[in-house]
């Protein structure tokens, strides 16, 4: 189920705006098998118009798939990709989890939070810059790891880190350590990952020297990886009546798949009682 243009202007939207959001939204929809699996895409869209997550992007949300807009309230809340208020023009993320904490990580933010005057999940008064704590990057080869708008900027310290917030201030363009060859806003990076391509993924160093350190050593080494083991060749077990495949070989009892019953080997597995707790009697 799906609204109509003229049902999703009681947003607030605009009608170009609606009409936009709707031709996005249906292309987005036509991705999945059940319409309701497009919803987390759908609201990047939202976001990407906004700015963040608002009531007119929840209500079109809702709309569009014929649910509730308590039931996208529940997935937008939930995930913290997804803003509940405005967001500034750049999120500024410091990962703060183990490695890049040791590293740094800890020290950047606090710099990061002194020199901007916002916390965690804060937005700067000229609306620049949204500060963030966050979850490890998977980018644990250069830590401390600073991202904007999900951009790398690799092994930064303190002082990099401000630099680099008064640039994104200034407007100045800036140049992330990998990946793309530039910085886009909030908005455009959330219509990125509606699953509308910007024709950037391929700009940039993808893997850097730390990344391919170990591949190289094994080069020079010439190590392999271990071959896989044999695979079971099929066995025939009277196969169907009706003539179909034969089964496969079962995995010998007590082994790992096995479905057979494993005889007992060890006093454990013969022990009454274990189960109980104390004071009670083993049965």
């Amino acid at each position: 189920m799906t609204a109509d243009p003229q049902a999703a202007t009681k947003t607030g939207y605009d009608a170009d705006t609606v009409a936009s959001l709707t031709a996005d939204a249906t292309a987005i929809m036509a991705r999945y098998p059940d319409p309701r699996s497009g919803l987390l895409p759908m609201l990047h869209l939202v976001q990407s118009v906004d700015g963040y997550v608002s009531r007119d992007g929840i209500l079109f949300c809702a709309e569009m798939l014929g649910i509730t807009a308590a039931e996208v309230s529940a997935v937008a809340t939930f995930y913290t990709q997804y803003k509940r208020h405005p967001n500034g023009t750049y999120t500024v993320g410091v990962c703060t989890n183990t490695l890049c904490a040791v590293m740094g990580g800890d020290a950047i933010f606090d710099e990061l939070s002194d020199h901007l005057g916002v916390g965690h999940d804060e937005t700067t008064d000229d609306g620049a810059i949204t500060l963030e704590r966050i979850e490890c990057n998977a980018a644990c080869d250069y830590a401390p790891v600073v991202m904007v708008n999900w951009e790398f900027f690799d092994n930064q310290t303190p002082e990099t880190a401000t630099a680099l917030a008064d640039q994104l201030r200034l407007g100045e363009d800036v140049v992330p350590t990998r990946g793309a060859a530039s910085v886009c806003s909030f908005k455009q990076m959330s219509r990125v990952l509606a699953g509308f391509p910007d024709g950037r993924a391929d700009e940039g160093t993808g893997a850097g020297e730390p990344t391919l350190a170990g591949l190289k050593i094994a080069r020079e080494r010439g190590w392999t990886a271990p071959e896989a083991p044999s695979r079971v060749e099929p066995v025939e077990t009277g196969g169907a009546p009706d003539g179909g495949a034969v089964g496969q070989a079962s995995p010998p009892v007590g082994t790992p798949g096995s479905s057979a019953e494993r005889k007992p080997a060890t006093s454990s597995d013969t022990e009454t009682g274990k189960d109980k707790k104390p004071g009670e009697d083993a049965k």
